[in-house]
């Protein structure tokens, strides 16, 4: 690997490195640059939209204690590791057009996730837990074969915004009105034939 002064430039990166004092973050895409060895690493987004993956990389799970941003989006991914839900310095988990047919329960141990993007998979339901992701503020749900919502879906206060278009959704819970934070409620081509009281 070329080290260039205080740049190193990667072919699996989208963009350079760069050494910041004693620690430095990446941006990374597919491997992390290693070009300052003896530093400590902090990785908080890693990018592999687009790259014809079939499951989450491993060389994710190395960065479990800085990752914030994880981005899969158009893959083949069929499932979500467990080891995935380790990573609980996690704020945006983006996984759009994959091939994912359901939501772990153990999404409950994101508890720092802000923003969820699963839309254009093939999921069915939340699980109850979802309501243990109380810092969730925005969900893009939409083209998924949702039926229902969890009664536990409306104990995600900090909701702001919701978008769960073209599903399969039959109804609402009861309880919907406790969003009192949502701005945001896109319910666009579903089967919905009434709404709860808000």
């Amino acid at each position: 690997m070329l080290i260039v002064s205080e740049k190193c430039f990667s072919p699996f990166f989208s963009v350079p490195c760069l050494e910041m004092t004693t620690k430095r973050k990446i941006i990374g895409r597919l491997v992390p640059c290693r070009c300052f060895r003896g530093e400590e690493e902090i990785v908080s987004v890693l990018d592999y939209s687009h790259c014809g993956l079939q499951q989450v990389p491993k060389e994710v799970f190395n960065f479990e204690r800085t990752l914030e941003e994880l981005y899969l989006d158009a893959n083949q991914i069929e499932e979500l590791p467990k080891q995935l839900f380790n990573c609980q310095a996690l704020r945006k988990l983006s996984i759009p057009d994959n091939d994912l047919s359901s939501l772990p329960t153990t999404i409950a141990s994101l508890v720092n996730l802000r923003e969820l993007d699963i839309s254009k998979n093939g999921i069915q339901d939340f699980p109850e837990n979802i309501k243990c992701c109380k810092c969730l503020t925005i969900i893009e749900a939409s083209v998924n074969p949702v039926s229902k919502l969890p009664d536990g879906f409306t104990q995600l206060l900090n909701l702001t915004q919701l978008y769960l278009n073209d599903a399969f959704l039959e109804f609402l819970p009861a309880n919907f009105g406790r969003l009192v934070k949502l701005r945001i409620l896109e319910l666009r081509e579903n089967h919905l034939k009434t709404l709860p009281n808000i």
